[in-house]
Order: structure tokens, then sequence, then C-alpha cells
């Protein structure tokens, strides 16, 4: 992903990921989109697309500045997420491969498979209101008159649907599963959550985690391609810890690959349960690796966590050219880390 950094001028709401739904009444729930997160700021003809990380994703998505700038309203902030529309689900992969830095590429692309920006939030209306103070039953309103006033009909860029309704929400979580990947739940009566997880909770089909790759292993009798890659998280104090590992890449081409984390080698990787260290966990090859500066994430399913580990070995999802490093933590699996529960 470029390099070009754009001012964060709200950090987006994070969610804590949780097995099951939040008890009470003081949620409203919406569909969890798998996509690139995206805050769109405009005041007149500027226009830029922030991704959680402050990364400019304007170039990636002209199509999107394209609409925004043809919109009545001339000053707004909104908080959404962009998808590729496939059929009758989202694609994910057609999303990557927007990050690409050529520009007639992603023009090409912009045509063939144009995105669809999701909105679920406004922190700044059109008439210059800053409104991330309100809580979020509040916001939603604003939310809801700012489409019917200003995208209308509009088909590219659309308002998420919400409900208070715990059935509705069971319903989107169990069906509709071609176009998203869980439930959302946000508490109503709280104002935007800048930059933490309060407030906002995230309930997946599958348990996974945003990690960054420490380190690698050769595969079994190569010095050219990946055998597996060595995982890490952030801790409160900035600490990386091995966490564990993940293998099996038919989607990925593991001698590329090799090659990207080979520029990325380093003396030092992880400053935690630095892996050779002697564990229950050790095999023959365990002081066999290669620590890598920690720039590329990756998107991992697993099924515990114990001890700040990954229980067994995970299963590589994807990339996450949208992710920063420090946005690895232990944070973003809530009191899973720490819930022996799971274990029984």
């Amino acid at each position: 992903m470029s390099n070009d950094k754009l001012k964060l001028d709200y950090a987006p709401m994070e969610a804590e990921l949780k097995n099951a739904l939040p008890p009470g009444d003081k949620w409203i729930f919406e569909p969890k989109w798998d996509g690139f997160r995206c805050i769109a700021h405009r005041d007149g003809a500027d226009i830029n697309l922030i991704s959680k990380s402050g990364q400019n994703l304007g170039r990636y998505f002209p199509e999107v500045v394209e609409t925004l700038s043809k919109l009545p309203a001339k000053t707004f902030v909104i908080d959404g997420e962009l998808v590729v529309p496939e059929g009758n689900s989202f694609s994910f992969d057609n999303l990557l491969q927007r990050i690409h830095p050529a520009e007639s590429r992603v023009k090409k692309l912009s045509k063939e498979t144009p995105a669809l920006y999701i909105l679920f939030d406004i922190l700044e209306s059109d008439d210059g209101e800053v409104i991330v103070q309100l809580p979020f039953e509040q916001r939603r309103a604003k939310l809801e008159a700012f489409g019917k006033r200003v995208l209308k009909d509009l088909k590219t860029i659309i308002v998420t649907p919400i409900t208070t309704d715990r059935d509705t929400a069971d319903a989107w979580f169990k069906k509709n599963s071609e176009f998203n990947d869980g439930v959302i739940a946000k508490r109503a009566d709280l104002p935007y959550q800048s930059g933490n997880r309060k407030g906002m909770i995230k309930v997946k089909r599958q348990r996974t985690a945003d990690c960054v790759v420490g380190g690698f292993r050769f595969a079994s009798g190569s010095s050219t391609e990946i055998g597996s890659l060595l995982l890490g998280l952030y801790d409160d104090e900035g600490e990386l810890h091995h966490v564990g590992f993940t293998s099996g890449f038919a989607s990925v081409d593991k001698k590329k690959l090799a090659q990207e984390l080979l520029e990325l080698k380093t003396d030092i990787s992880f400053t935690a349960n630095v892996p050779g260290a002697p564990s229950r966990w050790s095999t023959a090859r365990s002081t066999e690796w290669v620590p890598v500066k920690p720039q590329i994430i990756v998107e991992v399913r697993f099924d515990h966590l114990t001890g700040g580990r990954f229980r067994h070995g995970t299963k590589l999802l994807r990339l996450r050219p949208d992710k920063k490093p420090r946005q690895c933590t232990f944070e973003q699996l809530g009191k899973q880390s720490d819930d022996r529960r799971d274990l029984i």
C-alpha cells in the first residue's frame, strides 16, 4: 500500500471480538461487512478516503471519490466500509486487487469491478456540525436523514441496515453469510468512541485475528519457499509477542512471499515469548526461523487461545494491506485470551 499518510481527525471506532451478541436493551445491531474500513472527509473540492491505518485510499478507489464529488453536500465526515460486489456476494480478493501501484490498473479495475461504500456512522454533518459527541442512536438518525437528503436513490453509496431486535440480528448472523461475516453491536447511548473498543462488539462466524508477521520458516528442504509464518501480537506496553504460526498457503505465491520477507530480514522482531525458547510447543526446528521487520499483516482463523498463544496452528485467510502493525493487539481478542472456559 502507498505510504501516503493523511491526517486522522478521528480515529475509527474499534470492536471487541465476542462469541455471542451482548445482553441487554442498549444495543443497536448491524451486519458486519467484509471490506476496508474507510472514513470519508469532504471539504468543498477536497475529498479524502482514509483507512484505519491513516492511508490514503482515494487513489485506489477513484470511482468512489468521483461519486462523493457529485453529491450536493459540500462538507461532511462519514464512516463506512468499502466492498466490491461480485454476483450475489462481495469479493475481498477483488478488493485487494485495488491496492496496486499502477494508476492505469486501478482505473481499469474501478470500471470493471466498481466499489460499493456502505455507511454506518456520521461524524460531521453536511451543515458543518460536529456530532461525534452525540449518542449513537442520535448520530444514526442524522445519518439516515443525510442518506435521504444527500444520497437519495444512489446505488453505489448506501446506508447499512440496523435493528434493535435480537431475532433479526440472529437471522443476519445465520442466513446472510453470502454478504456479511457476522454482526456488529453498538451501544445506542454512547458518543463516538474514537480509537477505542468501548461500546462496540463484533461477533464473527469464524474466530479470526489480525497478526503481524515477525518471522518465517522455509519449507522443508527448500531455501526459496515459505513453510510457515510466525505470528505476533502487541501488548499494552508495545511488546511484540510471538503467539503462534500459520501454514498452508493455497492462495499465496510462496516464492514471492519469501522474497518479500527476505527484504525485511532483521536481527530482532519479537520482543516477548521469542521463538526458540524451550516450551511444550518446541520442535526440532523451533530455532530455525528468520526474523523480519514487523510490517506485513495477515488475518488468520484460530480455534482457541491458551497462555497467550494460539492453541494450534492457524489457517491463513488473507493478507491485510489496509491494516498497520500496531493495530494487531491482544485487545482485538477481548477477554478470549484469558478465558479458560474456551478450553473446556
